[in-house]
């Protein structure tokens, strides 16, 4: 695991220090890695959207495409757990 060392001015330390209390975190450093990875995910499921827009359509998303999907979901699910 590499280190990486942030300033941050007291405001944001007081901050920082206080959502660690407060929502149970360990440490600052636990704290970071969580936000980072929820930027993380927001980011690729910007991706997923801007991806989903530009794409040509392939075919009526109506009551048979969603119950293809949701048991395409489920073996899906079976798969992994």
């Amino acid at each position: 695991m590499s280190t990486m060392n942030i300033s941050l001015p007291d405001e944001l330390k007081d901050f920082v220090d206080h959502r660690i209390r407060s929502e149970g975190y360990g440490s600052s450093s636990e704290y970071m890695r969580e936000l980072i990875r929820r930027d993380r995910d927001r980011t690729r499921f910007r991706q997923y959207l801007l991806d989903g827009v530009q794409s040509k359509p392939v075919g009526r998303m109506d009551a048979a495409y969603f119950a293809a999907l949701r048991k395409r979901a489920k073996v899906a699910a079976k798969k992994t757990g």
